[in-house]
C-alpha cells in the first residue's frame, strides 16, 4: 500500500512524490492509519494520553479511517523469496514475464468474469477509490492483453461493512459464474461460500484476525506486516531500546498502533504511546511531542497522516527535537511536504524508495487520469488514496495470467490462484519485489513483507535509505 519519491531538483524533488509500480502498502501506509483531515483543527490544546507496553492484546484491525494518502509498491534489487514448492503439472515461470502490458494488443480469447467486491456507503466505510481504480485499471486492460489474452468481465457487488451484505455479494457472485473473486476492502467476506463455490479468492488487504487463516490469498499484509517492518528498522538499524509512539486516538490509528506495539514486544524494545486528537492546534501537537519526547527514547513513531504528518513535523522541529521519526509513507506525500519543507529532515518513512520515471509510471497514470479526470501528465499520484490497492491488486494478476499463457497454461481464475500459491520468483507489479504466499506460518495468506525505507533530505529530496532497500518484516511478526 507507499510512496516514492523521483531525484530532482531541489524545487522539483518532493513535488514530484508519486507512486512507483513496484505496495505495496501498500498499499498499506493508508490502511496502517488512522485518518487526519484538513478541516480547522481545535482550539483546545491536545488532551495527552500516555500508555506503557503493559497491554499487549492485539485488536481486530479496523479498516482506514482515510481515503486520502498516497501509497506505492516497494521498488527493491532482485527478489529473494523463500523457496516454494512448484506446481505439480504447471512450469513454474519468470518474474518479470516479460509483461509490457501498454504493448499487448486487445484481447480476443473468451471473456473471463471476475466478481470484485468492496466496501461502499457508509460513514467511516466508504472505498469507491479501490472499486474506481478497479474499474479504470480493466478497462484499461481490455485494451491492452486482458488477463492472459482474455477480455475481463467485471462483476462488482458493493457491500456496507456489515456480515450480511457481505454474504449477500458471495451468494450473488457464486451465481454469476464468475472465475474469480478479486476483494476491495471488505470486512467479513463469506469464505464459505467462495469455497463451496470453488471460487478462488485474492484480496488486496487483510483486515481482521479471521483473514489470516482464511481460504484465500492477499497481496499485502496490512497492519501486520508494516509495523513489524517498522520494528525491525527501530531494532536492526537504529538498535533500538524505547520507542515512543504519536497517534491520533481513532480505529484506524490505534489498530496500528496494536499492530505495532505487538512487533516491538518481539524486538523485545519498550515502548510509550501518546495519544492526540485527529486534529489539534500547533500548540496541541507540540504537546504530545513534547510528551513523547520527554524520556528520550531511541526512536518515536508517528502514527498520524495528512494534517497531522504537517502537525507533528513542524512540533518537532520548533521544539528542536533530534530524535529520529519513523512513519508511513503518507507523510512523505506531496501536499504534506510542500507545507513543511525542511521540517521533515530527521524522519523517515515505510514503504517509500527513490524512483525515476518508468513505463510502468506511465500506464499507471494513463490508467489513474480518467479516475482523476485529468489528463495522464497531470496526474498527481497522492490524489488516488487506496485507489493504489486495487490498482496493484489487478494489475499483478494481470501480470501472473500473462506468465501463465506466456508458459502455455490455460489461463483460468483458479490457475492464476494456484500460481500465485505455489510458484517461485514471482512478483508485484512493475516491481522486484517478491511474491512468498504463505512465508509467515501464523499468516499463510500473506503474500509480501518487504519493504524500502527512505529518509527526507534538507533540500527537497526523500531517498532510500541505504542498507534498508528490503527490510523483511517476517522476524518481528508477533
Amino acid at each position: 500500500m507507499m510512496v516514492a519519491a523521483r531525484r530532482g531538483s531541489t524545487a522539483a524533488s518532493h513535488r514530484s512524490v508519486a507512486w512507483r509500480a513496484g505496495v505495496f502498502a501498500f498499499v498499506m501506509s493508508a490502511a496502517a492509519c488512522g485518518g487526519g483531515t484538513d478541516t480547522t483543527p481545535s482550539s483546545d490544546p491536545a488532551t495527552v494520553s500516555t500508555q506503557s507496553n503493559d497491554a499487549t492484546t492485539v485488536p481486530s484491525e479496523a479498516p482506514p479511517a482515510s481515503t486520502s494518502p498516497a501509497q506505492s509498491l516497494p521498488e527493491s534489487p532482485e527478489p529473494t523469496s523463500s523457496p516454494a514448492s512448484e506446481p505439480a503439472s504447471e512450469p513454474t515461470t519468470p518474474a518479470t514475464g516479460g509483461f509490457d502490458v501498454a504493448n499487448l494488443p486487445e484481447p480476443d480469447g473468451a471473456p473471463m468474469r471476475v466478481g470484485f467486491v468492496n466496501t461502499e456507503g457508509t460513514p467511516g466505510l466508504d472505498f469507491p477509490d479501490i472499486r474506481n481504480t478497479v474499474s479504470s485499471a480493466a478497462d484499461y486492460l481490455n485494451q491492452h492483453g486482458g488477463f492472459g489474452n482474455r477480455p475481463i468481465e467485471l462483476i462488482t457487488c458493493l457491500t456496507n461493512g456489515s456480515p450480511e451484505r457481505s454474504q449477500a455479494c458471495a451468494q450473488e457472485l457464486a451465481g454469476k459464474d464468475v472465475e474469480l473473486v478479486l476483494l476491495g476492502l471488505d470486512l467479513f467476506p463469506d469464505y464459505a461460500t467462495y469455497t463451496a463455490a470453488n471460487l478462488p479468492v485474492i484480496g488486496v488487504l487483510p483486515i481482521l484476525p479471521g483473514d489470516y487463516s482464511a481460504d484465500a490469498l492477499f497481496l499485502t499484509g496490512g497492519n501486520a506486516t508494516l509495523m513489524a517492518a517498522i520494528a525491525s528498522v527501530a531494532s536492526t538499524h537504529f538498535n533500538a531500546r524505547t520507542v515512543a509512539i504519536i497517534g491520533a486516538d481513532n480505529p484506524g490509528a490505534n489498530s496500528s498502533a496494536a499492530s505495532l506495539t505487538a512487533a516491538l514486544d518481539v524486538a523485545g524494545i519498550a515502548h510509550t504511546t501518546v495519544k492526540g486528537g485527529d486534529n489539534e492546534t500547533d500548540a496541541g501537537f507540540q504537546g504530545l511531542m513534547r510528551e513523547a519526547s520527554k524520556d528520550n527514547p531511541d526512536v518515536m513513531v508517528s502514527l498520524y497522516s495528512d494534517a497531522g504528518c504537517i502537525g507533528t513535523m513542524r512540533a518537532r522541529a520548533s521544539l528542536g527535537v533530534t530524535i529520529p521519526v519513523i512513519t508511513t509513507g503518507i507523510c512523505a506525500g506531496k501536499a504534506v511536504l510542500d507545507e513543511v519543507g525542511d521540517d521533515a529532515v530527521g524522519w523517515m518513512f515505510s514503504g517509500v524508495s527513490t524512483a525515476e520515471d518508468t513505463p510502468t509510471s506511465d500506464v499507471l497514470h494513463t490508467i489513474v487520469a480518467p479516475v482523476l479526470g485529468v489528463e495522464p501528465d497531470e496526474v498527481d499520484s497522492s490524489s488516488l488514496g487506496l485507489g493504489a490497492l486495487g490498482l496493484f491488486s489487478i494489475m499483478s494478476v494481470a501480470q501472473y495470467s500473462h506468465q501463465l499463457a506466456g508458459a502455455g497454461v490455460e489461463v483460468t481464475g483458479q490457475a492464476v490462484y494456484d500460481l500465485l500459491l505455489e510458484s517461485d520468483g514471482l512478483s508485484l507489479w512493475g516491481s522486484s519485489a517478491p511474491i512468498d504466499c504463505g512465508a509467515a506460518p501464523k499468516y499463510p495468506t500473506i503474500c509480501s513483507f518487504i519493504f524500502p525505507f527512505a529518509e527526507y533530505v534538507a533540500g527537497g529530496e526523500v531517498v532510500t535509505v541505504p542498507g534498508l532497500e528490503r527490510v523483511d518484516s517476517r522476524e518481528y511478526l508477533p
